[in-house]
């Protein structure tokens, strides 16, 4: 990419400055289930099958393990998730989502959803699949769930 355009013309810097915008959105409609982003991502990250435990989701997630603590204790709170003892190693907590949290979940993806045609309101069908591909790409290649 060309230097001409200086800060404001880099992927990086569109995609930080956009994310920011964006997400402060998808934050807005979650809250009125009292959830943040971050909340979603780790419900998600358990309906994926990602490994359950604190530590491992931690790693999944690349966020302090005591974030993960916090967020598990919020949404515990919530009914949307369960802890329980590893019965093959007790030092272990192993954390699965509830009936309540799938159906929060739910309701994040819809708010999600809501975002994303936002976002891509003044691309044509072509332009919004080009964008999803690409992004798609780049999350893959984070090791980020793409489906």
């Amino acid at each position: 990419m060309s230097d001409a355009g200086g800060l404001p013309s880099t992927v990086a810097f569109r995609l930080a400055t956009l994310g920011a915008i964006y997400g402060d959105r998808f934050a807005a409609r979650i809250a009125a289930h009292d959830l943040k982003p971050k909340h979603a991502g780790l419900m998600a990250a358990l309906e994926a099958g990602v490994a359950a435990s604190q530590q491992d989701l931690a790693a999944r997630m690349r966020v302090a393990p005591s974030l993960v603590v916090a967020l598990a204790d919020h949404l515990v709170g919530l009914g949307a998730i369960e802890r329980r003892r590893d019965p093959a190693d007790r030092r272990r907590q192993v954390l699965t989502l509830t009936g309540h949290g799938r159906e929060l979940l739910r309701r994040c993806a819809e708010a999600a959803r809501e975002v994303d045609e936002e976002i891509a309101a003044d691309l044509g069908g072509d332009r919004r699949a080009a964008l999803h591909e690409a992004l798609g790409v780049i999350a893959e290649r984070e090791g980020l769930p793409t489906a």
